[in-house]
């Protein structure tokens, strides 16, 4: 019979998930050699190689990718059972593992993270910011709690929960604030800074505009708010922000901010978390501490 531990099990899913034992021994703070020392032993317990290796890449044999789905199904069922020992912890959550969009993160988690070690200050809480596919996938995959994302995400296997919405407004540079604002048509003549691919507003930029394809010198993309603020500051183009960067993003560039008129564009932000969790309950209490925190973000100074 084969003698592997879990332990073992969660060194060869790092190791599938970043393709390399420096970020997977990084991933699971340990050193590089005790990652391939544990993976060795894995496979010679296993009787069978699960890692093809050369200098510098590694990729999974055939059976190792078969390995790799019952091992996702061991180590959910192993996160699961830890969620049920936190959820009968007296209502405690003990630890949060929260995901959020590279929209929301820098704006809300000052405030949401003060909020959240007022409600318990024993929580130990763990952040990860990536776009909306890869946190669905973490949630998926148990890595993650929750997630709070642009809503409707629509995923039978996610409950969802509805904490605020927000409008977006329109950046242009300084030489520009005596022009009348346009509108959603007039916009698509206009040269807009998007983020790039992948990216969750950059689809309701386009959605707003009511642009299919973009035209090769619309093509301006940016990685954050921050570069396209950056970008119009120095007179490359427009672009749309959501409400609640406006503070942080536009107080050292050289660019007005506009409302639209009505209907403006917005976002409705939510929290998310799998249907089967035994959490639920704690996590309906950390959404009501999200939803606070965005109060307390477009309260006046």
């Amino acid at each position: 019979m084969a003698n592997f531990t879990l332990r073992q099990l969660k060194y060869f899913e790092a190791l599938v998930q970043h393709g390399h034992f420096g970020r997977a021994a990084d991933a699971c703070s340990i050193t590089q050699p005790a990652l391939s020392l544990q993976i060795k032993e894995l496979e010679s317990s296993l009787g069978v190689v699960l890692f093809e290796r050369t200098a510098r890449h590694i990729s999974l044999t055939g059976f190792g990718e078969e390995f790799a789905v019952r091992v996702r199904e061991i180590m959910r069922a192993s996160d699961e059972l830890e969620e049920m020992a936190r959820a009968s912890q007296a209502n405690s959550l003990g630890k949060l593992r929260i995901g959020v969009i590279p929209t929301i993160a820098p704006y809300l988690l000052p405030t949401m993270i003060g909020n959240l070690n007022q409600m318990s200050s024993g929580l130990d809480i763990h952040v990860r910011e990536t776009l909306t596919p890869k946190l669905l996938e973490e949630l998926s995959n148990g890595r993650i709690d929750t997630a709070i994302v642009a809503l409707p995400i629509s995923e039978p296997a996610f409950e969802e929960t509805a904490l605020f919405s927000e409008n977006f407004v329109l950046v242009r540079p300084n030489k520009d604030k005596n022009l009348p604002v346009p509108s959603s048509k007039k916009l698509r003549e206009m040269k807009l800074l998007l983020l790039e691919e992948g990216h969750c507003f950059r689809d309701q930029a386009l959605s707003f505009c009511n642009i299919q394809t973009l035209r090769p010198w619309e093509g301006l993309e940016g990685s954050s708010l921050s570069t396209l603020v950056q970008m119009v500051g120095v007179g490359l183009g427009v672009t749309l922000i959501p409400q609640m960067a406006v503070a942080v993003e536009t107080s050292a560039a050289p660019v007005v901010v506009s409302q639209f008129k009505t209907p403006q564009p917005s976002r409705t932000i939510g929290m998310i978390w799998r249907k089967t969790t035994p959490l639920a309950s704690q996590l309906m209490d950390i959404a009501e501490v999200v939803r606070k925190s965005a109060e307390d973000l477009y309260k006046p100074n």
